[in-house]
């Protein structure tokens, strides 16, 4: 293990719930409530503690889920509510808590019913709107062209029923161009003449509301997928800095600094340093990517002049084989699973040199940041 080593990661279900669940509900990263409980129940073995635990972790995160589902719904329905100027009634967005997994799943469950109640009463209301454009004035809205009559005002009236009761299949948040669409084959019911074009031109409107319907389902499609990529994205940049905190904890308490650049990892190439106040000569640059896998190489900060200078070489990587186990044991306990797939044993060639100068910061405000990440 003397000048590198790689080690593949694996977190705990219990700290990629609760992870799931803090970024949920707004909080920092780390493994807090049932998901630490459920890790205690780990590493004491009791195996029948931690699957109740771990239970409600997945219930209770698969609940918070559902309630960011619906309150995305909500949010969509209240700009089509605005954007087609309906006095319609939705229920007020939820903001997790501190709330058991039933009662969330309760509110979900009052909130699908009036979310379609609401859905439905904001297509009548677009329906009302266009028809109420056609036939503003009925007897000249179905006049027909030279030659023709207009159709009896019986027949005017079913024909007006039929379009509203065709247009509330318009599903409310279509685009523009879709509404725009459907609302123009609709118009040319002002040409119709006889109740067979009359209906001619309502199976145009049905076909027109079907297509405008699929499209607004793949677009609501491609933005949930867009939603998933984002959560999955926010949940891998999570856990990746859940193993860094973690890592950078185990190894200041054994007595080294980490330095760096730790605060920009995301922006950067994921790297940090390993000092100590006895090693002059050498550090440990360690890369964690995606919270998967981490490599770590000692260097040494000027070239090896002597004998003496390669025996010490030795000298401090077994000190860093040492803590290297030492922090992997700790890492378990935080839910961290490393499993070395790669390693050289010390002395078995010479160090590299560090391409960069080392950077130092004051281990005391490395604790005080470290705090304020977890607080």
């Amino acid at each position: 293990m003397s000048s590198g080593i790689d080690a593949d990661i694996a977190l705990d279900a219990a700290v990629v719930l609760s992870l799931g669940m803090n970024r949920l509900l707004g909080r920092g990263a780390g493994a807090a409530g049932r998901g630490a409980e459920a890790l205690a129940a780990l590493a004491a073995g009791r195996a029948e503690a931690r699957a109740a635990a771990l239970a409600e972790v997945e219930s209770q995160e698969r609940a918070l889920r559902e309630v960011v589902e619906r309150n995305a719904r909500i949010a969509a329905l209240a700009e089509t509510r605005a954007k087609i100027g309906a006095d319609v009634a939705l229920p007020e967005q939820w903001t997790p808590g501190e709330q058991s997994a039933e009662e969330l799943t309760a509110w979900c469950a009052a909130a699908d019913r009036a979310l379609d109640e609401a859905e439905r009463r904001l297509s009548e209301h677009l329906a009302a709107q266009v028809s109420a454009q056609l036939f503003a004035v009925p007897a000249e809205g179905l006049t027909a062209g030279a030659g023709k009559s207009a159709p009896p005002p019986a027949e005017a009236g079913d024909v007006r029923r039929d379009l509203e009761r065709i247009m509330t299949r318009l599903l409310p948040d279509a685009a523009d161009e879709e509404r725009r669409a459907v609302a123009e084959a609709a118009a040319l019911l002002s040409g119709a003449g006889t109740a067979e074009e009359a209906e001619s031109v309502l199976q145009e409107v049905r076909l027109r509301i079907q297509a405008a319907n699929r499209r607004t389902e793949e677009r609501r499609a491609e933005e949930r997928r867009r939603a998933a990529e984002r959560d999955a994205a926010e949940q891998a940049e999570a856990e990746r800095r859940y193993v860094l905190d973690s890592i950078t904890a185990a190894f200041e308490d054994m007595g080294y600094e980490v330095h760096a650049g730790f605060e920009t990892l995301t922006a950067e190439d994921g790297t940090v340093t390993l000092t100590k106040g006895a090693w002059p000569d050498h550090s440990v640059r360690m890369r964690v990517d995606d919270a998967a896998h981490v490599r770590a190489s000692m260097v040494r900060e000027r070239p090896a002049e002597s004998e003496d200078d390669r025996r010490v070489d030795v000298e401090r990587e077994r000190e860093w084989c040492a803590a290297f186990e030492a922090a992997r044991e700790r890492l378990a306990g935080a839910g961290i699973r490393s499993d070395v797939s790669w390693r050289l044993e010390p002395g078995v060639r010479e160090l590299p040199v560090s391409a960069r100068p080392r950077q130092t910061r004051a281990r005391a405000g490395q604790r005080e940041r470290h705090r304020e990440r977890h607080n």
